[in-house]
């Protein structure tokens, strides 16, 4: 969209301001209001947004551990440069005019972590070899009944399932909550993010969206705005919505699985299907899944980003343990999928409701990329039955801890990422490890207050 057409699509609107935002290291939405004549100035220029977002955590606690901001820069602005191709309008909202911005810039040296921008240069490379990534991200997530909506996070344990018992696919549990439903169907699409199907999950409270495929940029920006929009649409109805990966050791965790195929860039073709495969499957789309593989805990951190990110990847809990892939064997790491011309693709189960859908995918495609630049060969048999089971080829490591030391020493990870990103990002987790190991749990205290 030219700024002439943005600039028309702005004067049409009652609002005076809009709304723009970028993503953090997290995947958390950082953003502000700014007046439309400011904003109008800032589309052929940077603006300044504060290095900060690179420099704290999901509760703004600052690193006392990364090189590209801190205390000892001074946490100066960094130059955001907005997207005009992500002009939405808040339906929930009165319409206000909302934006994505990034820090992709020729001037910013915090370019290599900014999420959005490295998921733009992994695309760039997709595209300079001909091909067009075409992605989609479907997620799982809990939903509460909470009292009083303004109350404090730490009184989670005070809130209520919106339905009871494991109903999964129940259009009973639909119908008790339609109002809900029928918000986030209308609103979401009115938003720019169609849902493919949207259903009730096993589990008190549980739902699963599929969101319509579309290319990578515009995938990961619908999965970046449909957790936030689930989560402001859901206070309209006294509901909390919750995208951590586990909730409890009783039921299964959340999934943010990551679809995934390349498309010929010249004409619509799906490059992933070959017909006289026996399997469905193209060279390309073996070299894709071989590099995917070859990489997976090496970059592992990318997909299961948090300290609870490892309690939903636990065998039979319908999350993946091991290096393995399957013909529609939802027990494996990477699931394909035969779906003919149109829909031949790739599922990566790894992914968690947890993740920076930005960085997710931009894991998922620079691996396969890899895969195809270095023509690995899927040597890898694909798994037939209980992939848990199935340890010939190697597990995930089991904590952040040990997926990150993995990383930050990979070559691979700084192949694919560049060394600057690799160095922030690992930091990062590291950070988020150590404020975790140093809280005394629930788990503790019960286990050994009275008997040790």
């Amino acid at each position: 969209m030219d700024k002439k057409e943005i600039i028309s699509k702005l004067k049409a609107s009652t609002s005076t301001h809009v709304k723009v935002a970028v993503a953090d290291i997290d995947g958390v939405l950082r953003g502000k209001f700014m007046h439309r004549d400011k904003f109008i100035s800032s589309l052929d220029n940077e603006f300044g947004f504060c290095s900060v977002v690179f420099g704290w955590d999901v509760n703004d606690q600052v690193y006392d551990n990364v090189e590209i901001t801190g205390w000892h820069t001074g946490y100066g602005d960094f130059p955001a440069r907005i997207d005009g191709n992500t002009f939405r309008k808040i339906p929930w909202q009165e319409d206000v005019p909302f934006f994505l911005a990034d820090f992709e810039s020729s001037h910013a040296t915090d370019q290599n972590v900014c999420p959005r921008a490295l998921l733009k240069n992994i695309i760039a490379q997709s595209e300079q070899a001909g091909y067009k990534p075409i992605f989609a991200q479907e997620f799982e997530w809990f939903n509460f009944i909470k009292g009083d909506i303004n109350a404090s996070q730490n009184s989670f344990k005070e809130m209520t399932p919106i339905t009871s018992g494991m109903f999964g696919y129940s259009i009973l549990r639909m119908s008790d909550n339609y109002g809900f439903f029928r918000d986030l169907l209308a609103m979401l699409e009115q938003f720019g993010i169609p849902l493919e199907g949207l259903h009730t999950e096993t589990g008190p409270g549980v739902m699963e969206a599929a969101i319509q495929c579309s290319n990578a940029l515009e995938a990961a920006d619908r999965a970046t705005l449909f957790k936030s929009a689930v989560k402001e649409i859901g206070k309209k109805h006294s509901i909390v919505a919750s995208f951590m990966a586990k909730q409890t050791k009783e039921l299964p965790g959340c999934s943010g699985h990551v679809h995934q195929s390349l498309w010929d860039l010249k004409k619509e073709k799906n490059l992933f299907y070959d017909a006289d495969d026996q399997l469905g499957m193209s060279e390309l789309m073996k070299q894709f899944l071989a590099g995917q593989l070859y990489c997976l805990r090496d970059i592992l951190p990318l997909f299961a980003p948090t300290v609870n990110s490892y309690k939903r990847l636990t065998e039979g809990a319908w999350a993946p343990t091991t290096l393995t892939w399957g013909i529609d064997n939802r027990t494996t790491a990477l699931r394909v999928i035969d779906g003919g011309p149109k829909a031949t693709r790739i599922e990566h189960r790894v992914v968690g409701s947890d993740v920076n859908p930005y960085l997710a995918i931009a894991a998922c495609l620079a691996s396969g990329l890899y895969g195809i630049k270095h023509k690995l060969s899927l040597d890898n048999p694909y798994t037939v039955g209980n992939g848990y089971k199935d340890l010939q080829h190697g597990v995930l490591p089991r904590n952040l801890y040990e997926a990150t030391n993995r990383m930050a020493q990979s070559e691979i990870a700084s192949e694919l990422f560049g060394e600057k990103f690799v160095d922030h990002f690992c930091k990062s987790r590291l950070w988020e490890w150590r404020q975790f190991s140093e809280q005394v749990t629930d788990w503790e205290t019960k286990r050994y207050f009275e008997i040790i």
